[in-house]
């Protein structure tokens, strides 16, 4: 079960989690409260809430699980879930004139959920979307999706080796980072302000690319070499950080600059942004001065043909002048 997937309703964040088995979404309801009632204070709205269910013996409060999921602290604590068919009547408790966009919000995300089980693409058009509202390029998106399923091969290479979930994941997580990088994946955060936010969508598409690389080789050289215990798993984690780390090694001879930027998403699409309007600065600096050389042309030839036609009428007002007096004679 995934347990760290956000939804996003009226951009305040949910977290769900998605049963593969039943093929259900779980929803925090306390994050729930905190959309529906903007209350300070969700956690203690909803145990006063559940306390006066519970009396009134409603069987959906009873029958609610609690799941795993990250906290604000970054910690993964227990927390009350309810289904979607659950939430609704819980909602129905709760006065709040946002329930009824939230119950179309629900049905969104069902619908979203079974046409992506349909049809993968849509998840990955969704994503894109996703990335282009946050102003990211194409370029960097296109990187970023096809690291995605490195990672989701190499994630599943894992599994199959029997490596688990969670801690084991970020151990081996980090050895690979390291590996290429020289910093755990906390200090390659710290060094980019991140605290809460992905490192991936925070790297450029040159650190993306090398850190693809490195999972990419972890999971062939782990294909190639079967890995049974997790200290031999660790081993294969380097050997594929070392590929990408050599590759780096080469490209900052080559360009005498380092590929590891400070730089987080916010500051690299600034960079960007002011690229992309530094070009279309000088573009329009370009036609005016075109439009402007273009214009005093125009008047220089204009005034040189006044000029000449002025000549020229100067000297046929003379010749005509002159003729009639020597016809005279």
């Amino acid at each position: 079960m995934d347990n760290d997937k956000l939804q996003l309703f009226e951009n305040k964040a949910i977290r769900t989690a998605w049963d593969e088995e039943k093929e259900e979404w779980y929803f925090s309801i306390v994050d729930v409260v905190a959309v529906l009632t903007d209350s300070p204070n969700p956690q203690t709205y909803w145990r006063v809430m559940k306390k006066r269910l519970k009396d009134e013996g409603n069987e959906t409060v009873t029958n609610c699980n609690a799941l795993k999921m990250t906290a604000a602290d970054g910690k993964k604590r227990l927390t009350d879930v309810a289904t979607t068919e659950q939430l609704l009547r819980i909602i129905q408790s709760i006065p709040s004139p946002k329930a009824e966009p939230f119950k179309l919000w629900l049905a969104e995300v069902g619908r979203e959920r079974i046409e992506e089980t349909i049809d993968p693409e849509q998840a990955i058009d969704r994503a894109l979307e996703t990335y282009l509202k946050k102003g990211y390029t194409r370029e960097w998106i296109n990187q970023r999706l096809q690291a995605i399923q490195v990672r989701k091969e190499l994630t599943d290479e894992w599994q199959d080796r029997g490596v688990k979930k969670g801690v084991e994941y970020a151990i081996l997580t980090d050895e690979i980072t390291r590996a290429w990088s020289g910093m755990t994946t906390r200090q390659y955060k710290k060094l980019k302000g991140l605290k809460k936010e992905n490192l991936r969508d925070n790297m450029s598409t040159t650190e993306i690319i090398l850190n693809m690389l490195a999972e990419t080789s972890t999971k062939d050289i782990s294909q190639a070499s079967k890995p049974e215990t997790f200290e031999e798993n660790i081993e294969v984690a380097r050997r594929g950080g070392n590929v990408a780390g050599i590759a780096k090694q080469a490209l900052e001879a080559e360009t005498g600059k380092p590929v590891i930027t400070s730089q987080n998403a916010a500051q690299l699409n600034a960079v960007v942004t002011g690229m992309i309007e530094g070009v279309v600065a000088r573009k329009r600096r370009k036609t005016k001065r075109t439009n402007k050389g273009v214009t005093s042309g125009t008047l220089r030839a204009e005034n040189a043909c006044v000029s000449a036609a002025s000549s020229a009428g100067k000297r046929r007002r003379r010749y005509f002048i002159f003729k009639p007096a020597k016809t005279a004679f």
